[in-house]
């Protein structure tokens, strides 16, 4: 079964708009993986406006699941992963400004940076993801990289399902059977939700994970974050 690994980012969100501690970022950690989930996701940006770098730190020690960290490879995010040590780091794109993550990396003119940055967190034990786009030479060229997975972004298949899903599908599964060609493992994350999840994973050959914060956390709102968490995962099977 594929694994889901929610995002808390949202619960911090929350949390700093009144400052204070909560809602507890370190409590939704725990009830999350309680209720469920196999893995938890934050991605720190540079100007701490949700997840913040010492979060990072105090939540690791209560990860029983696997701890997922996205980030931008700065100096300062390569020391956040080396220090805390997770399961799996996820690069991403983004420049320190971006809303929230909305492009994949382009493996050709950035391979040999992501190689010496893979590089650091595969000697540290640490397994590596990279965010992606469906376009088939991207996804070859990652291979190139050393990375042992790759993180297809899923927003335009989102976007597109309501209208045509067989359509908004197709470069998914193209993509998915090129990741499994050239021996990269296959993450998925961004605006998956209750309605397309079952539907893509169902068409997704080798699917491992997907990372949903944004979704899941608005349902918790209306449904209850335990009951919400069952769900996404009843979707899954």
């Amino acid at each position: 079964m594929t694994r889901l690994s929610v995002n808390i980012n949202k619960i911090a969100t929350l949390r700093n708009a009144r400052g204070g501690n909560y809602p507890n970022v370190l409590e939704a950690a725990i009830n999350c993986q309680r209720f469920g989930a196999e893995g938890i996701t934050v991605h720190p940006r540079p100007d701490e406006r949700h997840i913040r770098y010492q979060d990072v730190y105090d939540i690791k020690p209560v990860i029983t699941t696997e701890f997922n960290i996205e980030g931008y490879p700065s100096e300062s995010f390569i020391k956040l992963v080396l220090d805390a040590k997770p399961t799996q780091v996820t690069l991403v794109p983004d420049p320190p400004d971006a809303l929230t993550s909305n492009a994949g990396w382009d493996t050709i003119k950035n391979k040999n940076y992501l190689r010496d940055v893979i590089s650091k967190f595969q000697s540290a034990g640490i397994r590596t993801s990279i965010f992606i786009e469906t376009d088939p030479e991207l996804i070859k060229n990652a291979a190139d990289t050393g990375t042992d997975r790759i993180e297809l972004y899923t927003e335009p298949y989102a976007a597109n399902y309501d209208k045509n899903r067989e359509q908004a599908i197709a470069a998914f599964v193209k993509a998915a059977e090129i990741a499994n060609n050239v021996g990269l493992g296959l993450n998925a994350g961004h605006d998956l939700n209750l309605d397309n999840l079952k539907y893509f994973n169902k068409n997704i050959s080798g699917l491992l994970e997907v990372s949903i914060g944004h979704a899941l956390i608005s349902d918790a709102l209306y449904l209850g974050l335990e009951n919400v968490v069952q769900m996404y995962l009843r979707e899954l099977k």
